[in-house]
């Protein structure tokens, strides 16, 4: 069965649209976005507003998979997502699911693949995360380039979780990471798979929906976040490391003011769109749909347009 993938940078309306076309086929999502599988994580992660009935996720009257059933404390990777995804998949052969998210490597690697990787392990992963946090992410960086310097050269030490990984990675294996990889992870989008829908909004009106989302959430996410270590979670839980929330913290203990918070946010969350126009932008076969204005973006219009790709 051929399936749908709902994608671009963050604040593009993805889910909107993805719930709008679920309800029009009468089928079900599954999120492909590494942060909205945490319980309690609502606000930050533009998890859609939803409730638990009878074991599935629902928004309204659509079933809305892997989003709220991860405690904050535990990890989700690539490995995990695809096991589910497919599971999901194999459950109904003949549904064509919307898989909706801006986590492109989660939809590179069910629908393209990835190379056959060690699976993380979590003492491991605790004990490279004790060593960046008394070393600093300068010396996790060089402890990459003496297992592996081909990925410390294409990895920059700010990015400190696939530093991480690729450290991860070549402990484990007993070689590089970089000798690990077979090309795919460069595969062009299998057509006969997915249609692939990329929402490409004009620079600077993406960057005033960033803006607009982010001063609407921002209250609101500081008392999740407060609500959230009132339950006892370390602030430097897995889930609390996710875009934002480190600036609410350093809000909510007085490092840093309100209007500073915001602009942070607003700056990071922008800099993560451009990573993520640069990661779809590999895709020549997506159908991709130009905004250039906030009334451009009208999702019947558009369904309309993605059913007759799909079908044709």
């Amino acid at each position: 069965m051929k399936h749908f993938v709902i994608a671009g940078p963050t604040a593009s309306g993805k889910t909107e649209l993805a719930l709008a076309l679920a309800r029009r086929l009468q089928t079900e999502i599954i999120s492909a976005d590494s942060r909205q599988v945490f319980r309690a994580l609502t606000i930050g992660t533009a998890k859609p507003q939803g409730k638990w009935q009878n074991g599935k996720y629902r928004v309204e009257d659509v079933a809305y998979h892997l989003v709220d059933f991860l405690d904050p404390t535990e990890t989700f990777d690539v490995s995990s997502f695809c096991t589910r995804a497919q599971a999901l998949t194999n459950t109904a052969p003949d549904k064509p699911f919307i898989f909706a998210g801006g986590t492109g490597m989660y939809i590179h690697a069910h629908f393209v693949g990835l190379d056959p990787l060690p699976p993380s392990d979590p003492a491991l992963r605790a004990e490279l995360t004790a060593f960046a946090q008394e070393k600093g992410k300068e010396a996790l960086h060089a402890r990459l380039t003496q297992l592996d310097p081909v990925s410390a050269k294409q990895i920059p030490p700010g990015n400190i979780q696939r530093v991480m990984r690729a450290v991860e990675i070549s402990l484990l294996a007993g070689q590089p990471a970089s000798a690990l990889k077979s090309g795919q992870f460069f595969g062009q989008f299998p057509s006969e798979k997915a249609l692939l829908v990329y929402l490409n909004w004009e620079k600077d009106l993406l960057h005033k929906r960033i803006e607009e989302r982010t001063q609407k959430m921002l209250e609101p996410m500081a008392q999740e976040t407060k609500d959230l270590l009132a339950t006892g979670v370390a602030e430097n839980c897995n889930g609390l490391k996710s875009l934002g929330y480190p600036q609410i913290l350093e809000w909510l203990k007085g490092e840093k003011t309100k209007e500073e918070t915001l602009e942070k946010i607003i700056t990071l969350t922008r800099q993560y769109a451009k990573r993520q126009r640069t990661w779809f932008n590999r895709y020549k076969n997506a159908l991709r749909l130009d905004f250039s204005a906030p009334q451009d973006f009208d999702t019947e219009k558009i369904i309309d347009r993605i059913l007759k790709e799909y079908n044709s």
